[in-house]
């Protein structure tokens, strides 16, 4: 956690908080503007390292990609409050949209998000992956084209899911499942904001796992699962993660894509609703493939190598998996 050392990156770190609640909080299109734009200037200290030539470089494509997003949102808000909102109507809505699409590695504008995951640390992945996507989504939801938003919805989906085959990288396996959930989070807003909120909280406390239980162990790419000597509960944990972040009943994951699915059906939405459960299985699929593999070569373990993980940080883990397993016990509560 190197911010926290650091004051420098302790105070690009506030900024990057409150330029959030400026956004989300501003009562003029301006006002978000300038949110965003220093959501920008603060990110790019915290993922900057001289002694890291990818974290540069990742600093580098960020900022290129998200000083075009903000741009063009501006441009789109002067043409609309120029042509004064009477031609055009269609059009400057799916601008808007574009732009903020932009901003949160959706499709079709999704190519700058798994690259710029490939050089970052596992925590700047962590804020890349759910704090960053919260101005945007909010904004979204302000001016939302909801024909454009529906078709986008579900080329997350597929797009995240073809993506996530034949990856060795965990970061980018993460980058592409975060692009399928981003679709869910997207329906979740159509639908109502307190169920956003709650889907959104459930999966960044999955992130969180997730991202901490690499850091911990310190494995960017999927063949270290095979050959670090890791303890056989910390593998277990893993799998439980991985499954409940691709939303298998009756982890916790699957209680939030429950609910989207039940209000899509309500709403008679069955096409988006038959590819969000497709993408879900075929994700489920992906991890267990890797799940597999990783649990049958518990037996390969080299002597020489020590298990390094600190018994505290294991108990910590398999208290956060056993939340994951309680998600159908969560779940009753809200239907009480």
């Amino acid at each position: 956690m190197l911010f926290m050392i650091n004051s420098n990156k302790m105070f690009f770190f506030f900024t990057l908080f409150f330029s959030t609640l400026i956004s989300i909080s501003s009562n003029s299109w301006l006002g978000c503007w300038i949110g965003l734009e220093i959501n920008l200037l603060s990110f790019i200290p915290l993922i900057t390292s001289p002694n890291n030539l990818l974290n540069s470089e990742a600093s580098l494509k960020y900022f290129l990609t998200q000083s075009i997003a903000p741009i063009n949102f501006l441009f789109s808000i002067l043409l609309k409050l120029l042509m004064l909102n009477f031609f055009f109507h269609d059009l400057f809505s799916i601008m808007i949209n574009s732009s903020l699409l932009m901003k949160m590695g959706s499709i079709p504008f999704h190519f700058w998000f798994p690259n710029i995951m490939e050089g970052l640390s596992w925590l700047n992945c962590f804020i890349l992956m759910t704090w960053q996507k919260i101005s945007p989504l909010i904004l979204l939801s302000y001016y939302m084209n909801i024909n454009f938003i529906s078709i986008i919805m579900i080329f997350n989906c597929i797009i995240g899911v073809i993506g996530s085959f034949n990856q060795n990288s965990i970061r980018k396996l993460m980058a592409f499942s975060s692009i399928n959930n981003l679709g869910w989070m997207m329906s979740s807003l159509m639908i109502s904001e307190s169920i956003w909120k709650l889907f959104f909280f459930l999966y960044s406390f999955l992130i969180m796992i997730m991202c901490i239980m690499s850091y911990l162990i310190n494995i960017f790419f999927i063949n270290q699962l095979f050959n670090i000597n890791l303890n056989f509960f910390f593998k277990i944990s893993i799998m439980i993660n991985f499954l409940s972040l691709g939303g298998l009943p009756p982890l916790l994951g699957f209680f939030s894509k429950w609910m989207i699915i039940n209000f899509l059906i309500m709403n008679n939405m069955f096409l988006i609703t038959f590819f969000f459960i497709m993408s879900s299985l075929i994700m489920i699929f992906v991890y267990i493939r890797i799940i597999y593999s990783s649990l049958l070569s518990y037996s390969f373990k080299f002597k020489w190598f020590k298990n390094f993980i600190k018994y505290n940080y294991i108990m910590i883990i398999n208290f956060f998996s056993l939340i994951s397993l309680s998600g159908m016990i969560f779940s009753t509560f809200f239907f009480i």
